[in-house]
């Protein structure tokens, strides 16, 4: 898990991040639940039921929701329709609404503490290492579960992929436009250990001894 409190977000422009009037990501409507209305609903929110918390949600195209939720990850969703909400019934009205996005205003959010980040204004951002050495652009953040990891575009190369915590990233700065990267220097690539014939150790072809299994360890960079 990421050392560092996030919210999410949206992506920021020609990496300069919007701060205001840009609405932010907060949550997904997922595939419908049963016949009676209701969809499996994601949120990006640190408390998922957060998710009704800050009022209507809109999908970016102008239409209003809000949810009711009746269960983990499943709500029901109601379109707000000339100021009033209506709730969408059927299982083939909550199917056209799979993978709909739902935002909010950036004002309607409370204000961010010390170290907390949204998402989107991390993608963008120019990162150096501790000399102020370029390394690349943040291209995409990516949250499965497991921890935050930032994705570095690099103009030759390959990407490199760095766990978002105070050690690998010491320094966020939104207004100026940059991350620091602290790669670690080594990481640990353990060895698949396939047993020789009725179990025996494999032999080392020049040695003719048993194979050394430690681990071994590859640059990062």
């Amino acid at each position: 898990m990421t050392d560092r409190p996030l919210l999410p977000g949206v992506p920021i422009l020609l990496g300069v991040p919007i701060l205001l009037g840009v609405p932010i990501l907060l949550g997904v409507i997922g595939r419908a639940h049963g016949i009676r209305g209701r969809a499996r609903v994601t949120s990006h929110t640190a408390d998922p039921l957060a998710l009704t918390a800050y009022g209507p949600l809109s999908d970016g195209a102008g239409r209003r929701f809000t949810l009711r939720w009746v269960g983990e990850e499943v709500a029901e969703i109601f379109e707000i329709i000339d100021g009033a909400p209506v709730k969408v019934t059927g299982r083939a009205a909550v199917e056209r609404l799979t993978n709909t996005k739902l935002f909010i205003d950036r004002a309607a959010l409370p204000p961010l503490e010390e170290d907390e980040y949204y998402l989107a204004d991390l993608t963008g951002l120019t990162a150096i290492n501790a000399a102020g050495a370029t390394l690349g652009v943040v291209a995409a953040v990516h949250d499965h579960g497991a921890g935050v990891i930032l994705d570095i575009a690099r103009e030759h190369g390959a990407s490199l992929l760095i766990p978002f915590t105070a050690a690998c990233v010491p320094e966020v700065n939104i207004a100026a436009g940059r991350v620091v990267i602290a790669p670690p220097d080594e990481i640990e690539v353990p060895q698949t250990h396939i047993p020789g014939p009725n179990g025996t150790e494999p032999e080392d072809a020049e040695t003719g001894g048993a194979e050394d299994h430690a681990p071994r360890t590859e640059s990062a960079a």
